[in-house]
This record gives C-alpha cells, sequence and structure tokens, in this order.
C-alpha cells in the first residue's frame, strides 16, 4: 500500500498551475490536521486493506506541505504509524519551496522520518520566475539546498519545467547545469502545459502570451535527457531521471499499477481496478468532514479492457516498458522502424522520440 497526503495549501498561485489548491493568509495547520486525521480514521476500517501489506511509501504532495507546521506532518505519520504497518525503510517524501526551506525546519522533516524531499525549484532564470509567479528568486534554490543537506537529506530532488516561452530567453542548459551543480539524487523535468482557468491560460486566450512551439519543447525534452544519461543518470520514466539507485519508489508504484489511498482534498486512490476521487475545494471538503458527510466526490470501476490499456500507457512510461505480447507485432516494427521503440528480446521500450509522442502511439493502438 502506498499513501499519498494532499496540503493544499500556498502562498501564491503559480500562472500554470491547475491543481486543487488555496491560497491562505493564516497558518491553516490546525484545521487541516483535524480534517487530515478525521479522514484517515473513516479509512481504517476499509476492507481491502487486510489484501494490501504494509504500507511502502507515503508522500505529502500539493499545494505546498513544506507551508504547514512540521507538527502536522509529525501529527499524521504517527497516526499512520499507531494503526496500520508501516515498512522500517518506507520511503516517506516531502515536497517543499525553496523559501520555506531553513535548517532548523529541515532537522524537524528529517527527525520526524522524512526521507525523502522534492524541491519545487523550476527555474534559475530571474524572468522565468516572475512569469511563473515563483515567490523565489534565483539565488534562494541554493540556500535550500545547502539547509536540506544540512539538516540531514540525503535524498533530494529537484523540479525544473521545460518548454517556457521563446520570449522568456530562458536558457534550459543553464537550468539543467545549475541543477547538476547542486548535486541531487534525482531530477523530474515536466514541460509546461495550458490549462484553460489559469493564469497563464488566459494570457493565452487573450494573445498575451504565446507557448513554446512544439519543437522547442520537444528539444527541451530530448537536451535533458542527452545531457542527464551522458553524466550516468537513469531516464526511468518520461518526466523522471536519477542517479542509480534513486528512482522514486512511490512514483514507480502509480506506473505498476499498486493500490494507493489518497488523503485530502482533490485526492485520488486506487485499488485493483476501482478508482476514486475527493471533493476538489479544500472548503467543501473541510466543512464535509466536520459535518460527518462523505469526502469522495466520484469513482469508477475499470472494465478489463479499460485495465488492459492503463498498463500499456503506464508501462511504455517507463523504461521497462510493456511485453511485446501486448501490441500487435506490425505496431512494433512500425514503431522500430521510426525510431520511436526497441525491441529487447520480449520487451518493447519507447526511445526518448517515442516518448515525445506516447499519448498519440497509445490512442491510435491501444491493447492487443
Amino acid at each position: 500500500m502506498h499513501l499519498y497526503v494532499h496540503v493544499p495549501f500556498c502562498a501564491r498561485r503559480c500562472s500554470y498551475c491547475d491543481f486543487a489548491i488555496a491560497v491562505r493568509r493564516r497558518d491553516p495547520s490546525a484545521d487541516f490536521t483535524v480534517a487530515i486525521l478525521a479522514e484517515w480514521r473513516r479509512w481504517l476500517a476499509a476492507p481491502w486493506w487486510p489484501e494490501v501489506g504494509p504500507i511502502e511509501t507515503i508522500y505529502f504532495g500539493g499545494g505546498t506541505p513544506s507551508l504547514v507546521d512540521p507538527d502536522v506532518i509529525g501529527a499524521i505519520l504517527e497516526a499512520i504509524g499507531a494503526s496500520r504497518d508501516v515498512r522500517a525503510d518506507a520511503e516517506i517524501t516531502l515536497e517543499a519551496n525553496t523559501e520555506d526551506v531553513d535548517p532548523a525546519k529541515a532537522r524537524r522533516w528529517t527527525a520526524l522520518g522524512i526521507n525523502r524531499v522534492s524541491l519545487g525549484v523550476q527555474s534559475f532564470a530571474p524572468a522565468a520566475l516572475r512569469w511563473m509567479h515563483r515567490v523565489h528568486d534565483a539565488d534562494r534554490p541554493a540556500r535550500a539546498v545547502a539547509a536540506l543537506r544540512e539538516g540531514g537529506v540525503v535524498n533530494l530532488s529537484i523540479d525544473l519545467i521545460y518548454g517556457l516561452p521563446a520570449a522568456l530567453d530562458r536558457s534550459w542548459m543553464a537550468d539543467l547545469e545549475q541543477a547538476l551543480r547542486f548535486e541531487p539524487e534525482h531530477l523530474s523535468l515536466y514541460g509546461l502545459t495550458v490549462e484553460s482557468g489559469t493564469p497563464l491560460g488566459k494570457w493565452v486566450a487573450r494573445g498575451e502570451a504565446i507557448p513554446a512551439a512544439d519543437g522547442a519543447a520537444a528539444a527541451d525534452f530530448l537536451t535533458g535527457h542527452r545531457l542527464l544519461t551522458a553524466a550516468g543518470w537513469g531516464h526511468y520514466e518520461v518526466s523522471n531521471l536519477s542517479r542509480p539507485g534513486f528512482e522514486s519508489r512511490h512514483n514507480r508504484a502509480y506506473w505498476r499499477r499498486r493500490s494507493y489511498l489518497g488523503l485530502g482534498p482533490s485526492a485520488h486512490s486506487a485499488h485493483r481496478d476501482r478508482r476514486w476521487w475527493n471533493l476538489r475545494d479544500w472548503g467543501r471538503y473541510q466543512a464535509a468532514i466536520g459535518a460527518g458527510e462523505a469526502v469522495v466526490a466520484g469513482d469508477e470501476r475499470l472494465t478489463p479492457a479499460q485495465v488492459a490499456l492503463e498498463e500499456l500507457y503506464l508501462g511504455l512510461r517507463t523504461r521497462e516498458g510493456v511485453a511485446a505480447s501486448s501490441l500487435r507485432e506490425t505496431t512494433v516494427q512500425q514503431w522500430c522502424a521510426a525510431g520511436w521503440a526497441g525491441q529487447d528480446g520480449s520487451q518493447v521500450r519507447l526511445t526518448p522520440d517515442g516518448w515525445l509522442r506516447l499519448d498519440s502511439l497509445v490512442r491510435q493502438v491501444g491493447p492487443a
């Protein structure tokens, strides 16, 4: 079993962000603790617990988990450990923004059991940071990384965004090289997407921003792949690269269709062929918890064909690929001839060029 805890609070909404967040001026820690622990207690009697075994990973995502008091993280971890078996070597991740990090807080996180931190940097270019509505300046990431290391964090991931508009004149190569100078164990590289309803979506709709051309974004992706793999990093999933032995165990659980339980507003959960998700808005979620009402907003059961398609899509996202038997032979031949995939015995793996076409490839072929 794998747990995800969604901490929705942010100091400011980034221009590209379509996540379920709540911008709050006051510290929401006490209210959040009450709500999450109440939801957790509801799940303790779930009939599928005996099927899933001990908890292997816990991930505090957001939003901005580093914004809440560390005691919130401690209370949640204590409640989980007191009522369910958590593996001694469980991977426990906290997402953090650079401006929230100092040595004292980092030491507190590690003392609570956090053994992996995912740091939201996105860029080191001042103009790009302002455009993205990031709170930190270009110098802040260095201080945050130093504080995390001083605080005992030995598994550090850094997030960067590529495919920014050309008008920002951001050097993607410079951002990658700066990130490598920090010597993290993991990098997540995400392509910028334009979502309606976000500030960026509105800018694009009004013609005030022009997204990067598809070719430019693809070039950024391939640049990241070449630079990092040449430095000995493993590109183990479309958006994720790591030094050997530092792949995200939590995220790999998603790609392998393991059972996971999501707590908090908008959190998603899955067990076997069932999927369900919580109320998206923090206010509605909190009110439902207080009234003793359900916080699950919807659920579905996948058909065998849907499960097969999901396995195909998720498998092709990873460097392990999928069994050749899950695809038509002519499809495999076509992909290999085009340079989009390679076949190694019984496995088919997409190349970086194939990953750029992943969605369209899966839509075209579906399961065999």
